[in-house]
């Protein structure tokens, strides 16, 4: 019965292979994204061809509510403002993605990011609260941040959008102004989101006392940084460390676009991440020497208010981390690196600490000047007035001042046209490989854009060199890895799947490592560790530690031998795959050992159960049982209703006959009665 049940099934609906829905998300104050009624919303398919063809879909098509396609140019806010306030006759929205990315740029992020939750407010920096200098985002739309009360999906223009289009086109399409005839071709996209409302709302009904659902209804977005230190740091003791002077080395480790598990964060994230991983290589053998020690970190969540580096400095504030601000000397923090056509970078510093005579920017400012001597780029500074633009860097001043610097590739407005979008991605970056590649060979060429990103990784080396005490005689020795970094864009932007990757992770990793681009969206706390947390662990780890010669066993218990105690307080172990055997399938596997930890990204809101905080970030992710997308043939409407009409129709006769036949049977089963008198 089953079997039959999927055949019939299978005979109807055609389901979409790979679709991308845009999904719930909630604040302190609001709900953002999409999502469709219980059982999924259906509509009949309609191509908008032009703006001008709205008009179809709000009022005069004879068909409501319509499944609207949107090709990528009309995917903009005037066109998808307009189908929400005339959503009664909208039942949702299928954006096919295009081959190539728009060349007028495309930002679905606000255009001021972070706008709320950085360090400039009404009692600090007043002026150069909310972009009021510098509109950092300018192409940015702000649908991201949306409420739609309709599902809103992306597919792949391949083979499952030529279905629909030739769906469309066979059935849908008014020819000369004429009527489309039944049957039509109708979608029904599923995305029903659990939660409502806003995060106070959806974390109350999380709780056992109140939930019908066993589950709860939302998750705080939150994950885990990754960071290391360049000299051993007892992470068992929490707090003030004397006699230790901490330069952070900082970058972001996410990114998001409109629709969920699309994040590619090219420019957004993977070039800064790239280019810290590529500097902590190149100092990997420097360091010794140095008088400061090095704190890379890689922050998770900052898309969303600045998740991972409020965690940290709420840690280091209560004593709760390896370090304390105390130990803080400097800060320099990697932004969106991509180099433009005239290898230019901008040292961007806030202008209101830097009143105060205690804070030294110049030396940093000056070190990464001597830093990029002789390479093939060039620094510069913005206007004194220019505020900082969004980074982690700002949580770290919202508690006191601290010398420091933000490196990025925009003097003011962000140069990145597709700013936290799908369209982040490798092609932006000119990460291009020649058609005739096979994947092992595109993994081994160096191309231009990791060429550049290589000068902007020594560049960061060297600077961090010289800030942590190094001398400039010795700085020249300390050249980052061309090879090293164009491996890692591949790996981050191209995929994640790959050889090189392989042998750095351990082998119970490897079921979950796909054909594709890296998901740079942080996602839910408690669940598992994002994709980029993971890679960067793993890449720090050995980029930065050492072989440990010990067994399997060993390793995975965080011990040298079985005498030892507090090593893994101070190291952590990771068993790898290793390289290949030359002529086998096994591998040579080996235990790293390293400085790199893990913290929480998760916001300190939820720490302290404050879910209306207007200083950390409240963000929740709604939970959802099903996401899927189908297409098939409707009926007309009145053939629905005639269908209907008959089966009521023949219920009723069915009903009255047998009635009768019930309230009749004993004269119509009856077989006569024979006389008592009878004798045999």
């Amino acid at each position: 019965k089953q079997i039959f049940s999927l055949t019939r099934e299978k005979k109807i609906y055609i389901n979409l292979n790979e679709t991308f829905p845009c999904v719930r998300l909630l604040n302190a104050t609001h709900q953002i994204g999409c999502q469709s009624s219980l059982s999924g919303d259906v509509g009949v398919l309609h191509l908008l061809e032009s703006e001008e063809n709205l008009d179809w879909v709000l009022r005069t098509g004879p068909n409501p509510p319509y499944m609207v396609i949107l090709e990528s140019t009309l995917f903009t806010r005037p066109i998808l403002m307009k189908l929400k306030n005339g959503s009664s006759r909208v039942a949702g929205v299928l954006a096919v993605q295009p081959t190539s990315n728009p060349p007028e740029g495309f930002s679905p992020h606000t255009s001021c990011p972070n706008e709320n939750t950085g360090v400039y407010s009404e009692t600090y920096g007043p002026s150069y609260a909310h972009c009021n200098v510098t509109m950092w985002n300018p192409l940015g739309t702000g649908i991201s941040y949306e409420e739609f009360d309709f599902p809103i999906f992306s597919v792949k223009d391949d083979n499952d959008t030529e279905v629909i289009r030739r769906c469309y086109m066979e059935h849908n399409r008014a020819v000369n102004g004429s009527t489309p005839q039944y049957p039509l071709c109708a979608m029904q996209l599923m995305s029903h989101m659990a939660a409502v409302t806003d995060t106070a709302t959806c974390m109350r009904r999380n709780a056992p006392t109140f939930s019908l659902a066993p589950d709860g209804v939302c998750d705080p977005l939150g994950d885990a940084n990754i960071w290391a230190s360049t000299k051993p740091l007892n992470s068992s003791t929490k707090g003030h460390k004397d006699g230790v002077s901490v330069v952070i080395a900082a970058t972001k480790l996410d990114s998001r676009s409109f629709f969920f598990d699309v994040a590619p964060g090219a420019d957004s994230a993977a070039t800064g991440l790239v280019a810290l991983l590529a500097a902590a290589s190149a100092l990997h053998n420097a360091t010794a020497e140095l008088n400061r020690t090095i704190l890379y970190t890689f922050f998770n969540g900052e898309t969303f208010d600045y998740i991972g580096s409020s965690r940290m400095v709420y840690d280091m504030a209560k004593n709760d981390f390896t370090v304390d601000l105390d130990n803080i000397h400097s800060i320099l923090e990697v932004g969106q690196v991509a180099l433009g056509p005239d290898s230019r970078l901008w040292l961007h510093s806030d202008p209101v600490s830097k009143r105060n005579s205690s804070v030294n920017v110049e030396t940093l400012v000056s070190n990464l000047q001597a830093a990029a001597a002789g390479l093939n780029l060039s620094l510069g500074e913005p206007n004194v007035t220019q505020p900082l633009p969004p980074s982690s860097f700002q949580r770290f001043l919202l508690e006191r001042p601290i010398p420091g610097v933000v490196i990025e590739n925009h003097q003011t407005s962000f140069t990145n046209k597709y700013y936290q979008s799908m369209f982040d991605n490798a092609e932006y970056l000119k990460l291009n490989y020649p058609p005739n590649l096979t994947p092992e060979e595109q993994l081994e060429l160096v191309t231009d854009s990791a060429k550049a990103l290589t000068e902007v990784a020594t560049t960061v080396a060297r600077g961090l060199y010289l800030q942590a005490g190094g001398e400039l005689a010795q700085m020249s020795r300390i050249q980052a890895d061309s090879e090293l970094v164009s491996k890692m864009l591949y790996t981050f932007l191209v995929r994640v799947n790959n050889s090189w990757f392989d042998q750095l992770v351990k082998s119970d990793w490897t079921g979950v490592l796909r054909n594709r681009p890296t998901n740079f969206y942080i996602g839910v706390t408690g669940q598992y560790f994002s994709e980029p947390a993971l890679m960067v662990q793993c890449i720090l780890a050995n980029l930065t530690g050492s072989i440990a010669n010990i067994t399997e066993g060993n390793c995975q218990d965080k011990k040298m031998d079985k005498d030892e105690n507090m090593n893994k307080d101070i190291y952590s172990y990771l068993w790898v795959q290793g390289p290949v055997r030359p002529n086998s399938t096994e591998r040579d596997s080996f235990c790293v050992r390293s400085l790199v930890r893990q913290s929480k990204a998760l916001s300190p809101a939820f720490e302290l159960s404050e879910y209306t905080s207007k200083n950390y970030s409240t963000w929740a992710e709604s939970r959802w049982s099903a996401i899927k997308g189908r297409i098939f043939l409707v009926a007309s409407h009145d053939l629905e209703m005639l269908t209907l009409g008959v089966g009521v129709g023949v219920l009723l006769m069915s009903l009255l006959l047998t009635y009768i036949v019930s309230s009749k049977a004993d004269i119509l089963f009856s077989s006569g009665r024979e006389p008592t008198n009878a004798t045999y």
